[in-house]
């Protein structure tokens, strides 16, 4: 079902998506990250680290979408959550998640629009 792809899949890598550009870009410490996102400074590592949410790729324009999202939360970092969800709902549909969901469901014909409805 798209919704357990969204749960399993697409939270995992926006949080590592998101990750990255804190890290990478802002210079913000895997402690301040976890604390932002209210989990271990571990998870973040994996994260990092290429270990957790690999399964799920973004396109181009997906990763800039994320980043602007990251961006807000950079300036807002009380409401994550409320820009996780609003970013995981514009994710909803998309290819990348489309193209994961007909991997781990074979049965999925190639027309399918489960997804899109």
């Amino acid at each position: 079902m798209p919704q357990e792809l969204e749960v399993w899949y697409l939270l995992p890598s926006l949080r590592k998506e998101i990750a990255k550009v804190f890290v990478n870009e802002y210079k913000i410490s895997q402690k301040e990250v976890s604390g932002i996102f209210g989990m271990t400074e571990s998870a973040v590592s994996q994260y990092l680290k290429s270990k957790r949410a690999n399964e799920l790729k973004f396109s181009k324009s997906e990763l800039e979408e994320i980043k602007k999202y990251a961006n807000k939360i950079i300036q807002d970092k009380k409401n994550y959550h409320k820009y996780l969800f609003e970013l995981s709902k514009k994710m909803r549909g998309t290819k990348s998640l489309c193209d994961l969901h007909k991997k781990r469901d074979p049965s999925l014909k190639s027309d399918c629009s489960l997804c899109h409805n």
